[in-house]
């Protein structure tokens, strides 16, 4: 199916979580936001949260600096 992440049109397979997307990212250990159709959406619930075809999604990280 496809999605949107970050503005770019990716296709996955099946009906995985965000919690999937976010570790298919590499993002597991890290602080991240994440809004799907303009929603964020808890950390709390990304592991019961499933994608959807079309869904536009957007994962935002922090980046420290000085």
């Amino acid at each position: 199916m496809k999605i949107v992440v970050n503005g770019e049109e990716i296709d996955i397979a099946g009906c995985p979580t965000l919690a999937d997307l976010v570790e298919h990212f590499g993002l597991g250990d890290r602080a991240v936001a994440v809004e799907v159709n303009r929603e964020l959406i808890p950390r709390e619930r990304h592991a019961e949260t499933r994608i959807r075809k079309g869904d536009r999604i957007e994962l935002v990280t922090l980046v420290g600096g000085g």
